[in-house]
């Protein structure tokens, strides 16, 4: 093998996966569930994670990445709701999702987060990877709460067939949030009533998510 095919190999991404067939066990569903402790802890505790290289799992629905999907949420004085909402640039992100709007923040859980588990939490390394997205996407300056309110699975695309999202909500006391890096492009407060009159322009999984989170 040339030694430069090696050293890719060794330095592609391996991303933590679930195969497709836990899921069905568990009750596959499509859409969005907030039936967290029936899915969420028996993902996370199965023996049958695994780290595989990202390249082949972007085409192989036999198995699901799993994917922290985070909405970012602010309520003005007079208590309407806005969200951050951006456009997926040319950066490093899902190639097949570009230029489209988008409310999730989050990614991957790769071997490195392996590395920096929480110590002390059942779910030390998917709560590792999801901080570490958070930082690499966003600069959240304003006091927040967290809420995981349920799972997101959309077999209806190619993108959807092979991930699996795991939903959560920061709100927000000020909307203080500006993108980290060049996929989320255009980022900014909109309110939500704009969102959801506006959901064909957005990714599937914002949909999703809008209807969970915005009504």
């Amino acid at each position: 093998m040339p030694a430069a095919v090696a050293r890719s190999r060794i330095a592609e991404e391996q991303v933590l996966v679930v195969p497709a067939s836990v899921l069905d066990e568990l009750g596959r569903f499509q859409g969005f569930s907030a039936d967290i402790d029936r899915y969420l802890q028996p993902l996370l505790r199965s023996d049958r994670l695994a780290y595989r290289p990202r390249s082949a799992m972007e085409e192989d629905p036999s198995y699901k990445q799993l994917i922290p999907y985070v909405v970012l949420r602010y309520s003005d004085p007079s208590g309407g709701a806005h969200v951050f909402s951006y456009t997926r640039g040319g950066g490093g992100g899902e190639s097949r999702l570009h230029a489209k709007r988008s409310l999730g923040v989050g990614g991957h859980i790769s071997t490195d987060d392996a590395a920096h588990e929480v110590a002390g939490r059942d779910d030390g390394l998917y709560r590792r990877g999801l901080e570490r997205e958070l930082a690499e996407e966003v600069r959240i300056d304003a006091p927040h709460t967290e809420r995981l309110i349920g799972l997101i699975n959309d077999d209806s695309t190619p993108v959807g067939q092979v991930h699996l999202g795991v939903l959560h909500v920061l709100d927000l006391e000020a909307p203080r949030v500006a993108s980290a890096e060049p996929d989320l492009a255009e980022g900014s407060f909109v309110p939500a009533d704009r969102v959801l009159a506006e959901l064909d322009h957005y990714e599937t999984w914002s949909q999703i998510a809008a209807r969970a989170v915005l009504g």
